[in-house]
């Protein structure tokens, strides 16, 4: 059997049976790879790629078949001229740009009609690969050196640990990796993470910390000074966050399992609480892409809903004179500052600074919002 018919069986039966199931497209991906061992690394390569590009543009390609099917797409996806899209008018605004109708328009009241087809392309474009520097372990000069031996990396323009790799690779299998002298994160969460202005000996909720990759990011400042209090309701996350601190060399935090006893014993006791909040992830679709044919305008609200009950219940740890950090990875405005227009009206707070958000950008940064809150 040659080599391209051989890739092709394990890109559609990888495909037939992500759309048969409910877990996220990477998840589903790394579960693919791990039982089907005989697939070399370029053979994953070219996989996962074709996979990503394929439910990046499956509304556009569907508009192009007349029975959707994987192997229909990947027909058109081959033979389509794409120069020629973006300029016809035959072609629905929202297909040009593949993306669901709804979504596209919030994009449109959002950002204009030309920014927001402009940032739904970028959106079907591969993200950049970049990590962040443990500055516990190691200076992000000493790792550029160390990791310029084998790959091209370059300094991030605005994060101060961030380095970005030109070219995809396997960092898991790195010593440096296993070390705890990196971490993988978007410049732009990197960012984000900064907004958490603490100072060694602070006490610091992260109060939907997920697997960490904020808490890691903010860590480093307390010089192994304070408490950290890691907090999600997914136990499972919790326990990969875990394991990541553990590389990091963090020992000044601890697990608060959901509803646990010592919740209710920090109320009124952080100078720091974080809320990155679960959001419809309009942010980080190059990463995600599976997640806006999910969207519906019915999921929004209950995230906006689900959003406010969160960030009540977060700021019952602040104390009178301590800070809130709301966070998301979304574009919209109904989930960032609409949400903060709220927060103001509803209890007795105010901005400080201004908001933080980032855009999606050719070759660089995730979309990002943030902002810090304190009590009047």
């Amino acid at each position: 059997m040659s080599k391209i018919p051989y890739r092709e069986f394990h890109l559609f039966s990888l495909l037939e049976g992500y759309s048969a199931q409910n877990l996220p497209l990477d998840l589903f991906i790394s579960k693919y790879f791990r039982s089907h061992p005989s697939l070399g690394s370029k053979d994953r390569g070219f996989i996962a790629e074709t996979v990503y590009a394929l439910i990046r543009w499956q509304g556009l390609l569907d508009f192009y078949t007349k029975i959707p099917t994987w192997e229909a797409r990947y027909s058109i996806f081959k033979t389509i001229e794409w120069e020629n899209i973006q300029n016809n008018p035959e072609i629905p605004d929202s297909i040009r740009v593949s993306f669901p109708p709804q979504l596209f328009d919030l994009m449109v009241n959002n950002f204009g009609k030309e920014q927001a087809q402009q940032l739904c392309l970028i959106c079907n474009t591969p993200a950049p690969t970049t990590i962040r520097t443990n500055t516990l372990k190691i200076s992000r000069e000493d790792l550029l050196k160390k990791l310029s031996e084998n790959f091209e990396v370059t300094p991030a323009s605005q994060a101060h640990q961030g380095i970005h790799f030109l070219k995809k690779t396997n960092f898991f299998n790195l010593d440096e990796f296993k070390k705890g002298f990196f971490e993988v994160q978007d410049e732009g969460s990197q960012l984000l993470a900064d907004l958490m202005e603490i100072n060694g000996g602070e006490q610091v909720l992260d109060y939907c910390a997920g697997s960490g990759g904020k808490t890691l990011a903010f860590a480093a400042k307390m010089q192994g000074k304070g408490q950290i209090y890691v907090h999600d309701i997914r136990t499972f996350a919790l326990q990969e966050a875990k394991k990541r601190l553990k590389r990091a060399g963090i020992q000044n935090y601890q697990l608060l399992l959901p509803e646990g006893p010592q919740l209710s014993k920090l109320k009124k006791k952080m100078d720091w609480v974080l809320v990155d909040a679960p959001c419809t992830g309009t942010g980080t679709l190059r990463r995600n892409p599976d997640m806006k044919w999910k969207f519906s305008l019915e999921m929004l609200e209950r995230l906006i809903s689900q959003q406010r009950v969160i960030f009540e219940k977060a700021l019952s740890f602040l104390k009178p004179n301590g800070r809130i950090v709301y966070a998301t990875c979304s574009l919209l405005k109904e989930e960032n500052q609409m949400q903060i227009d709220h927060f103001l009206r509803t209890y007795s707070l105010e901005l400080v600074g201004k908001p933080f958000q980032t855009l999606p950008s050719t070759g660089g940064m995730d979309g990002f919002f943030g902002a810090v809150l304190r009590r009047k």
